[in-house]
């Protein structure tokens, strides 16, 4: 995800401040990473730059002054140009999952590695049963649906590759301690 471009997103609907756009963020993007307000003045400040956002004014509601943002007509073209591009699937295999399991193999061996994927397993199923019920909950916002729908389907091909994987390291080790 580029917190530049969401940024860009949210400014779409109007100016706004640091503060709003944090929480903005983190209501439209559930169960994605927070945002700081650091990363957020950070990525403000180079989108000033760059001429795609502009302060427009400044309030002190209560307390520090606030600068809201605007996109300029860059920003927005910014903004279409990435929303128009076709995202590539991902050249690299990069999974925090995957890396764990292969380097149990080279280090731990079959049976230890078959236990982490056991518990890998399981921990997934657990969060994949968490994310259903959010899709049954009356109360979930359009985005938190389509929120756990992205990530029920990541949990399943995870859950697919464990099964997989647990197959073949089995496999493996009966063809080499037979």
């Amino acid at each position: 995800m580029s917190t530049a471009q969401v940024l860009l997103g949210l400014l779409a609907a109007g100016p706004q401040h640091g503060y709003e756009l944090k929480r903005a963020h983190d209501e439209r993007l559930p169960r994605t990473k927070p945002l700081g307000y650091g990363q957020v003045y950070a990525t403000l400040g180079r989108l000033t730059r760059d001429g795609l956002v502009t302060p427009v004014g400044q309030d002190r509601d209560g307390g520090p002054d606030r600068t809201s943002y605007a996109l300029t007509d860059a920003g927005r073209a910014a903004l279409d140009s990435w929303l128009e591009a076709v995202e590539p699937p991902a050249p690299y295999v990069s999974s925090a999952l995957f890396a764990k399991a292969t380097v149990a193999l080279l280090v731990v061996g079959a049976d230890r590695t078959r236990e982490y994927l056991v518990a890998e397993r399981q921990a997934h199923t657990v969060r994949l049963r968490e994310l259903t019920r959010v899709k049954t909950d009356a109360t979930a916002s359009l985005a938190e649906i389509i929120a756990a729908d992205f990530a029920i389907v990541h949990l399943d091909a995870d859950l697919r590759w464990l099964q997989t994987t647990l197959e073949r390291v089995s496999d493996w080790h009966r063809e080499v301690r037979p």
